[in-house]
């Protein structure tokens, strides 16, 4: 319960920090609402949808209403997933408008003390520090391969666990070693000529749960002829602080991880996630009012760039690719197409690839539920979400269902594992896939030597 001092410090901050003219920029015209996942879901409820949350934020900001327990479950309800903004003809950036809010409220409303204590360990005591991140990984390396984990299963250990956490367990991917974690390059030559000069965004969660998918992407970017820069003072992105209620702690580690990109002589920071990719992107405007940082947040912003898009650019559509024949179709990460504006370069590099036939979803670009901890915290809405998007999956008669950010993958197998789909339709991230497929026509090209000299 907000109490009535809470709600008079968070509308005095509504009204200070809330950008009005953004906010005024809102036409209500409701071109949003087509594109809202919330708002279809919900029974087209208003406060559901970006034009009514936005309406909500206003009216705090003009005094017409409190900021009570009803405006605060609106904007928690929202995804982020920012849909509304490539269809809002007002350039309305919402997804500004909801950090603000939501910052505003954490910072100026008491939690209860569980809820405290949990955020303390996730967003200051773990996320920013990679030798904890490591250590957690570890720990569950060692639960998944020490028998802990069939045990925990057999026995319904499970069952105290809320159905979201139980269903998370069962979609983890095989986590890496402490050794392999500890072991991570710091450069990298091109196979071949070095037509590019990068640096890669390794991540936190990337770099210890999703680790074969960076190494992937490393490899990629040397098949392309990349020379990549690895460099070990990067961290966390930031992004669940900013998208949670927490832009102080946002803040500093943008100005850690552009202290670590900033003076490195390449033409791209490469992004293989999307939600990392446009936090990143938008370092620029989260530092905009410290004079130290902008300009030099700016520059770090210029240079991110997904690892699709420096694919086609260096013609990796062009050479053999090559896997088992399979039906593909494609989940649009939001950010990476909302944010990062990154839509055709996915779906060209899977389509050049011989073995697939290509079948694109309907709604690839509405949210599959994920959204960073969403699916945690908002479980119910998170599967109604993802079951619409599993039907609409099932319409391709897809055999691998492919998609560009770890939430959005986890998510997926969630959804496979809901349906019934496990073992006969997978999901993979798209630079896993594009190994697998250069790796598939490195072997067929060897078998048809060794056909042709027997």
């Amino acid at each position: 319960m907000t109490s009535k001092t809470e709600q008079a410090l968070i509308q005095k901050a509504f009204q200070e920090r809330m950008d009005e003219d953004e906010l005024m920029n809102c036409m209500r015209c409701g071109f949003c609402l087509p594109s809202c996942p919330t708002y279809i879901e919900s029974g087209r409820q208003e406060a559901q949808s970006p034009r009514g949350r936005i309406a909500l934020m206003k009216a705090v900001v003009d005094g017409l209403i409190e900021p009570d327990e009803e405006v605060e479950r609106a904007l928690n309800l929202c995804l982020g997933c920012r849909a509304c903004e490539p269809v809002c003809p007002s350039g309305v950036r919402y997804g500004h408008l909801l950090e603000e809010a939501r910052d505003i409220i954490a910072q100026h409303k008491k939690m209860p003390l569980p809820v405290r204590l949990i955020r303390k360990l996730v967003f200051a005591g773990l996320f920013p520090h990679q030798e904890r991140m490591r250590k957690a990984t570890a720990l569950l390396g060692w639960y998944q391969r020490s028998g802990l984990r069939t045990f925990v299963r057999k026995i319904g250990l499970l069952r105290l666990l809320p159905a979201s956490f139980r269903q998370m367990e069962r979609v983890l991917p095989d986590v890496p070693t402490a050794k392999e974690m500890k072991e991570r390059p710091h450069r990298l030559g091109p196979d071949g000529t070095v037509k590019k000069r990068v640096a890669f965004f390794a991540g936190c969660l990337m770099d210890t749960m999703f680790m074969a998918t960076n190494d992937a992407t490393l490899r990629l970017l040397q098949l392309a002829g990349c020379e990549v820069i690895i460099p070990p003072s990067q961290g966390c992105c930031g992004a669940l602080h900013g998208h949670g209620g927490e832009k102080a702690m946002a803040k500093e580690l943008a100005k850690r991880n552009i202290a670590a990109f900033e003076q490195l002589d390449v033409d791209y920071i490469v992004t293989n996630a999307g939600g990392c990719g446009a936090f990143l992107l938008e370092y620029g405007h989260l530092l905009k009012n410290d004079p130290q940082w902008c300009e030099r947040a700016a520059a770090f912003a210029a240079k991110i760039k997904d690892i699709s898009e420096v694919l086609v650019e260096l013609g990796f559509d062009q050479r053999p690719l090559r896997v088992a024949p399979q039906t593909v179709t494609y989940q649009d990460s939001c950010h990476l197409r909302n944010v990062m504006k990154t839509v055709s370069a996915p779906r060209r590099l899977l389509r050049a690839i011989e073995g697939i036939e290509f079948r694109e979803m309907k709604d690839a670009d509405r949210c599959c539920g994920s959204a960073g901890i969403y699916n945690l915290v908002e479980p119910e809405m998170s599967m109604q979400i993802l079951d619409y998007k599993m039907e609409m999956a099932k319409q391709t008669n897809a055999t691998t269902i492919v998609t560009a950010n770890p939430g959005c993958l986890l998510q997926m197998k969630l959804g496979i594992e809901r349906v019934g789909w496990t073992g006969k339709v997978r999901a993979v991230h798209i630079v896993d896939l594009l190994l697998e497929a250069v790796e598939g026509a490195q072997a067929a090209k060897e078998e048809e030597r060794i056909r042709k000299t027997s």
